[in-house]
């Protein structure tokens, strides 16, 4: 019997590649019966074109799926004479070779059974090489391609039958698309034609490949009528063609499992996705989860089609599918296939070579010596207290209760948002869990070479000169911004300096890598905790980087969202009471910073010592003036080399650090004017250590380039800068021995019978009296064992209102500070006073004496004497039972949201974070391109 057939040809805006289509489908040795021609809704003049042709009908339909163009042109066929007629399906983009029908007609015609036929579908502009040849699915029901993107050899001519092929040049029996209703409308393009071969399997027919009928293919189906589609919406569209078959195939008992089970693997593979470095599909998974449970895309008419024409079982078609252990060789040779066409896969091995060869180790070591033996007298202690220090909770179960929002254990107590710092702090005392103190002396004593190893990787990713990093870890170590916060106790600032290099690392390369994206996200945040007043700088660069990366704003515009989320409730509360200003306040014990001058923060210089040389200059006999003279001498080399990088050779990449530099110094100047912290009455400035930290690491970027680009002279040049350096940071590198560090090793923060007491009753206050230098006096009031490190708060220490509370405290302490009739019993009950302390008197001895004496002639307290951190008296009616147990950070229904909302950013931001296999690129080889599994993103990403 003769067999009949009908080419059905589809177009939609593809006059570009139609005419190669048409011309294909005229030169056929076995010209097709007849020809329909479907104008899909073209935008151009493919439909010109197609009527030029000549086909026995031209069908107009608007924008519609390959598959529904098919059917209208079915409809416009007359009835089938006999069942040897067929139907051969061509988009615009499909092109046939000569004898493509011939070949299908004779595969088909010597088998009966058969009544589907795929050719070999070839690339476009690539002829020798298979753009697929077969389909399957997998044990969890993906579907892959058999072969794809491999030189044809003849090597898989010997295959024949196939659980499907693609829609591209198919052969179809007429009757058999008629029986099953041509494609089903819930898969408009991605596996359409697998699925339609699948229930012609399980009707009982075959499905074979022709190898000798070639056919051109531009792409996959989900390109029909688009000049590209974005790889998170192939993803998509993959996912939810996936979806929709699990649903239509599954046996009705286990429907509502799948069903109930879409939402939470979407939960795990958005999770995944994210671990991949695919955070663009992971939208994708929830929506095509929701599309497939509640999206009408007709599961039930799917699933009443595949039954009525079903006439054999699915262990019919279980040799077609895809073995488990084939599946996992395949993804194993793309792995292989992605690591040796991918360039730098080594980049990270090679660093840490390079690290340990090119003198880095070895800096870092001798740093390390050198801090210790600057700090190491901190080490017998428990904690690190002085300047903004003081010791942490006792427990890591009390530091990650002071997160959040909830009670805050500051003066009289209030209800708020904790600072972002204690966060990070929370983090720190985790590290040492036994004794969370600890790790602030560890982070002391180790700083410097922390540092060091943070400004080593820096400087390697900007030069290629072995010594240069060496220098930069140098330079960064006994920067004086450093040694100036580590003397005066800023931990916030010593944890930025910290920071900084490893933030710049990892913005460099969040261009062009999600994890490293990820990396400067959590960097960022952790920097802007630390150092708040370093935001808008840092936020400037950001934006900076964002303009100059146009193509990568989708991997860099999230950067400070985790940073958002843990300034988002402190911001809120401080907006609200109107001192926005107040957000870029120093967290930790407000501390005086001291006002400096302009010249003092040109020559790096946050506080009012020149970096100690002033001291050591008085302890000579030498006048101290010159003290400015001689560090402006020292810190010569490396400014004279900041500047001159911006006129040699390849100046231009000393800009940005040029820039930076003028933003740590414009950070530092104006911290110094603004005073939002106050302390004992008066409010004080910023510490200006940050903005210099940053100032410092501009002008080393800087300096580097420079000397990157002076040949041999870089290497005198450098020595003299190093040297320079480590002598302008002696006397900082003496403090501990000189006596002139205001930090020690901290212990109690309340006298041992206080701390006693608190082990019962661990809400009892602890009034704290310091003499003023005016005749004033000062009150702090203290629960417990007294106010640690992560109970701060910026909300208290930049409040410029007393509560009902604060006032009735400074009434009282006026009242008990002087002889007068006023009966405090009350007050100090309703506060759970148990103790007053009289702090030494190092100013206001008057305030002090006069204090004292009225303190010991009040009957209702009882001397306990001197203990190391004053007098102490205690209270005759000690409070028997504690108030009320105070709000926790997950005590309100707010507190509770912040914490999960901020668990959810962070928890993301690291699963984006954490280092996998670089994903494969599409990469030429020998004339081909090695393409990945379907439903894979084919994006540089260095991971």
């Amino acid at each position: 019997m003769q067999a009949r057939v009908t080419a059905i040809l589809v177009a939609r805006s593809g006059v570009a590649y139609l005419e190669r289509t048409l011309s294909g489908l005229a030169r056929q040795t076995r010209q097709p019966d007849s020809v329909i021609a479907v104008d899909a809704g073209s935008t151009d003049n493919s439909s010109d074109l197609l009527a030029a042709s000549g086909p026995l009908q031209l069908v107009s339909a608007p924008a519609v799926n390959f598959g529904a163009a098919v059917a209208r042109a079915v409809q416009v066929i007359a009835p089938p004479a006999t069942d040897g007629e067929w139907l051969w399906l061509l988009a615009h983009d499909n092109a046939p070779a000569p004898t493509a029908l011939e070949q299908l007609l004779a595969a088909v015609e010597i088998a009966p059974s058969v009544a589907i036929a795929g050719p070999k579908l070839m690339r476009w502009e690539q002829p020798d090489v298979i753009a697929e040849f077969g389909e399957t699915i997998t044990q969890f029901g993906a579907s892959i391609a058999l072969v794809e993107g491999e030189l044809d050899q003849a090597q898989h001519d010997v295959q024949d039958d196939v659980l499907g092929v693609a829609a591209g040049g198919m052969l179809v029996r007429r009757s058999l698309w008629t029986a099953l209703g041509g494609f089903d409308p819930g898969l408009p393009s991605i596996d359409a034609a697998l699925d339609f071969s699948i229930r012609a399997r399980l009707a009982g027919y075959r499905v074979v490949v022709v190898p000798g009928a070639k056919v051109a293919s531009v792409g996959g189906p989900e390109l029909f009528g688009r000049r590209s589609v974005p790889d998170r919406r192939r993803v998509r569209i993959a996912r939810s063609a996936q979806l929709h078959r699990r649903l239509v195939y599954s046996p009705g008992g286990a429907l509502p499992f799948h069903w109930l089970s879409l939402l939470p693997l979407a939960v795990l593979r958005a999770a995944g996705q994210l671990v991949a470095k695919r955070p663009g599909a992971v939208g994708g998974e929830f929506t095509t989860a929701l599309s497939a449970a509640f999206g009408g895309s007709g599961i039930g008419q799917a699933r009443r089609n595949l039954r009525a024409n079903r006439q054999v079982g699915w262990a019919s078609i279980a040799p077609l599918r895809m073995p488990p252990a084939e599946a996992r060789e395949r993804r194993r040779q793309f792995r292989e296939q992605a690591n040796s066409a991918s360039t730098g896969a080594a980049s990270a091995p090679a660093a840490a070579a390079g690290f340990v060869t090119h003198g880095g180790l070895w800096t870092v070591l001798v740093v390390a010596v050198i801090g210790v033996i600057a700090w190491g007298q901190l080490l017998g202690a428990t904690s690190v207290a002085g300047g903004t220090m003081t010791s942490l909770s006792a427990t890591v179960g009390e530091l990650w209760s002071h997160v959040g929002y909830g009670w805050r254990e500051v003066g009289v107590g209030f209800v708020g948002a904790s600072d972002p710092f204690a966060y990070l702090l929370a983090v720190l005392g985790s590290i040492t869990f036994w004794a969370p103190s600890f790790s602030i002396v560890l982070l002391y004593v180790l700083a410097m070479p922390l540092a060091a190893l943070g400004a080593w990787f820096a400087a390697r990713h900007v030069t290629t000169r072995p010594m240069l990093p060496v220098l930069a870890a140098i330079l960064w170590a006994v920067a004086p911004p450093l040694l100036g916060s580590m003397s005066a106790g800023h931990l916030g600032a010593v944890i930025a300096h910290l920071l900084l290099p490893w933030l710049v690392l990892a913005g460099l390369s969040a261009s062009r890598s999600w994890a490293a994206a990820a990396g400067a996200a959590l960097l960022f945040a952790a920097t802007a905790a630390s150092a708040p007043v370093l935001v808008p700088a840092l936020l400037l660069c950001w934006l900076a980087w964002m303009v100059s990366r146009p193509k990568s704003i989708h991997r860099l515009i999230a950067i400070p969202f985790p940073a958002l989320a843990l300034f988002a409730p402190l911001v809120v509360q401080q907006v609200l009471r109107g001192d926005p200003l107040a957000l870029l306040a120093e967290p930790g014990v407000p501390t005086a910073a001291g006002q400096t001058s302009g010249l003092r923060l040109a020559l790096a210089e946050a506080g009012t010592g020149m970096h100690g040389w002033t001291s050591v200059l008085n302890n000579l006999s030498l006048p101290g003036t010159g003290s400015a003279v001689l560090v402006a001498v020292l810190l010569a080399p490396v400014g004279v080399l900041a500047i001159l990088a911006l006129f040699v050779p390849g100046s231009r990449r000393a800009i940005p650090s040029m820039v930076i530099a003028l933003l740590g110094f414009a950070t530092a100047v104006i911290g110094t004017h603004i005073q939002v912290t106050v302390l004992d009455g008066s409010s004080t400035p910023i510490w200006a250590g940050t903005g210099l930290s940053l100032f410092w690491l501009g002008l080393l970027g800087s300096a580097m380039v420079g000397l990157d680009a002076l040949g041999r002279a870089s290497v005198p040049l450098g020595l003299l800068a190093g040297v320079t350096s480590i002598l302008l940071a002696l006397p900082l590198l003496g403090t501990m021995y000189l006596g002139t560090a205001i930090v020690q090793g901290g212990g109690r923060i309340l006298p041992a019978v206080v701390t006693a007491q608190a082990e019962g009753h661990p809400n009892i206050g602890t009034l704290v009296l310091t003499a003023q230098p005016r005749g004033g006096l000062s009150a702090t009031l203290e629960r417990g064992t007294g106010t640690t490190l992560d109970d701060q708060s910026t909300l208290a220490s930049t409040a410029t209102t007393l509560s009902a509370d604060d006032r009735t405290l400074a009434r009282m302490t006026g009242n008990l500070a002087s002889h007068s009739g006023y009966d405090a019993a009350s007050d100090l009950s309703r506060l759970s006073i148990g103790f007053v302390l009289l702090s030494p008197a190092n100013t206001g001895a008057a305030a002090y004496a006069r204090t004292s004496e009225a303190l010991d002639s009040n009957a209702l307290f009882t001397p306990v004497g001197a203990t190391d951190n004053g007098l102490l008296w205690r209270y005759q009616n000690l409070p028997k039972t504690d108030a009320a147990a105070p709000v926790g950070n997950t005590g309100t229904p707010l507190g509770t949201a912040i914490l999960l909302g901020q668990a959810i950013v962070f928890g993301l931001t690291l699963l984006l974070g954490i280092p996998t296999a670089r994903r494969r690129r599409r990469t030429a080889v020998s004339g081909s391109v090695l393409d990945g599994p379907a439903g894979t993103f084919d994006e540089d990403d260095h991971d």
